[in-house]
């Protein structure tokens, strides 16, 4: 409830009368939009107490806006802010009206960080019946019944109460120590707890990596084309973006000791594991000269390894960071595509003196993150439920990949063309240049099918007409559904 008796104070010395008092300080409000369309009012009675006021006074109040048309009493129930407001009279110059919304733009002067930013979202009408998203976990898959279970009991317990929020800014120190044996574990990493931050999901570790590495005029390598919200991190701390093209087997090595030799390199940011957007896999080979090149030109390399635990062909390569990477690598992981988008858990692993400094910036952005939830996926690291999940929906993502290659083999042949991936949660798929991508997208909201903007992903000047189709958080059906409204659109 609004605090009535601040917004609407009165002057029993004023020659104006009380009620004429609070009748014009309301219609500034609803003329200024704190007072919304057919928002309730106090009653008289509720009002006259929150005022001090005799009750008689509030109703010649009411009784003065309704007779302007600004309010509108309904019986039984109360007064109303009217849905059709009255003229409003012309003011005379000088009478300059209070301004209380925020539908102007800001009047004092404040930094541009991104002139262009990203596209504008498209805007929608209604919500779509389908979504085809660029690579996201079936939410519906999550192990909602287990996540409650463990949250509920750490609420309860008492050992939260004595939790002392200063020691939690890293994050829980129960999931800090069970990701040391499950990075060990899945990944082959050898961290101990001071090596590992955890953050509010994996994009805060590539800003937290990046601010660390990064400031304005020093190179930092990507992959073209590559993660454009990574890149617009780089582009905002005013680094010098230096792009790299990626073929099949990843990013191209040769191309990036040739801008090492030209530009004195401080990071490089890969996607060794389903590259976003394309989806190729850094082969070994490139991986090993990666390492070596760090060392040669002493860079840092930023490891974003966001779906590593979704293969289907094959076991994973392991991390650049499980090799001999001389203290010169940051991994980065997220529990948002492992279990759900909700959960906006990842984690950042480096060198001690480097992860020290990472914690001292996640405090400046956020005291702690949800260390209920942190404790809550340690129990469940440790009692091996999160293996027995990915294990399961590995088997689902699987199949419906193949389904969905299946589905754009026979309903959009001859309009698509992709490699179908290793692993992951998505398919990047190029669409026949006579088929502009916007206007697809276009015509298939207008049946009810979102598909993610395809113009974030042409990045560098590059219209690539292609995009990311996320084949995990879509069922069998529902994916058949949203290829039919793709090929009928393309017609």
């Amino acid at each position: 409830m609004l605090p009535f008796d601040k917004l609407l104070p009165t002057d029993k010395t004023s020659a104006q009368p009380v009620y004429q008092q609070i009748a014009n300080a309301m219609i500034r409000h609803i003329q200024s939009g704190l007072f919304t369309p057919g928002m309730a009012l106090p009653g008289t009675r509720e009002l006259a107490g929150l005022l001090n006021l005799h009750r008689k006074t509030a109703i010649a109040a009411y009784d003065e806006l309704a007779a302007q048309g600004w309010i509108t009493a309904i019986p039984r129930k109360g007064f109303n802010v009217t849905h059709i407001l009255p003229e409003v009279k012309p003011r005379r110059w000088a009478q300059k009206p209070q301004d209380l919304s925020f539908r102007e733009k800001m009047a004092a002067p404040f930094y541009i960080l991104h002139k262009t930013g990203f596209p504008a979202p498209a805007l929608l009408p209604i919500p779509p019946r389908l979504i085809i998203d660029d690579g996201h976990p079936d939410d519906r898959l999550a192990p909602i019944d287990l996540l409650g279970r463990e949250y509920r009991g750490r609420l309860k317990s008492a050992a939260v109460r004595r939790q002392v929020s200063a020691s939690l800014v890293a994050g829980s120190p129960r999931l800090r120590e069970a990701l040391v044996s499950w990075l060990a574990g899945t990944r082959g990493l050898q961290a101990q707890v001071s090596n590992i931050l955890v953050t509010h999901g994996a994009q805060m570790s590539i800003y937290i990596a990046a601010n660390l590495l990064l400031k304005a005029g020093d190179a930092v390598i990507v992959a073209e084309p590559g993660y454009f919200v990574a890149n617009e991190v780089f582009h905002h701390l005013g680094a010098n973006i230096l792009r790299v093209p990626i073929d099949e087997h990843g990013i191209d090595v040769d191309r990036v000791e040739k801008l090492c030799r030209q530009h004195p390199t401080r990071m490089l940011y890969v996607i060794p594991h389903h590259h976003h957007p394309t989806t190729v896999t850094l082969s070994p080979e490139r991986r090993m000269r990666l390492l070596e090149l760090a060392e040669k030109f002493n860079f840092a390399i930023v490891e974003d390894d966001y779906d590593y635990d979704f293969h289907y062909s094959s076991s994973p390569y392991l991390p650049l960071a499980s090799g001999n990477h001389g203290n010169r690598v940051v991994y980065i992981g997220s529990f948002s595509k492992s279990l759900s988008r909700s959960i906006r858990v990842g984690f950042m692993v480096g060198p001690e003196d480097f992860t020290a400094q990472a914690v001292y910036l996640r405090r400046l952005i956020e005291l702690k993150g949800d260390n209920n939830m942190e404790d809550t996926l340690a129990a469940l690291i440790l009692n091996g439920d999160i293996s027995r999940h990915l294990k399961k929906v590995n088997k689902i993502y699987e199949t419906r990949r193949n389904h969905l290659c299946q589905l754009l083999d026979t309903r959009l042949s001859g309009i698509v063309s992709y490699r179908k991936p290793s692993g992951g949660m998505a398919i990047w798929t190029s669409f026949a240049p006579h088929i502009p991508l916007p206007d697809l997208t276009a015509k298939a909201l207008r049946q009810g099918l979102y598909l993610s903007d395809t113009r974030l992903y042409n990045t560098h000047q590059t219209n690539y007409n292609a995009t990311r189709i996320g084949f995990a958080s879509l069922s069998e059906p529902e994916m058949e559904e949203a290829i039919d409204i793709l090929a009928h659109c393309a017609q």
